[in-house]
């Protein structure tokens, strides 16, 4: 069985299982798949808005593929996530990302 399709049986049985749910939309990127990989990272902040390399990841991914507007939105968002869960070292990278994006 390959890697997409033992993930998205961990994700039949568990739609919110955040490790399976970000090792697919990863996967997705190393693949270059990146609106499947954005899929995923938005499904995964749906169900699980504390996840908060979801929001790094997937602001790089948008930042990558040209969408810089919806990267800012989503490191901001992150932010707001990192700073709930105390995730000081998520919110200085992303910090760092926004100010890139935005200066």
């Amino acid at each position: 069985m390959d890697k997409t399709a033992a993930l998205n049986e961990i994700l039949q049985l568990d739609p919110t299982n955040a490790f399976a749910r970000y090792g697919l939309a990863m996967h997705h990127v190393s693949l270059g798949n990146l609106e499947a990989a954005l899929s995923e990272f938005n499904t995964l902040i749906a169900h699980n808005p504390d996840y908060v390399p979801a929001y790094q990841m997937s602001a790089q991914t948008l930042a990558k593929s040209g969408h810089t507007e919806a990267a800012i939105t989503r490191l901001r968002e992150g932010l707001e996530a990192a700073n709930r869960t105390s995730n000081t070292h998520a919110a200085s990278e992303m910090q760092a990302l926004l100010d890139d994006l935005t200066t």
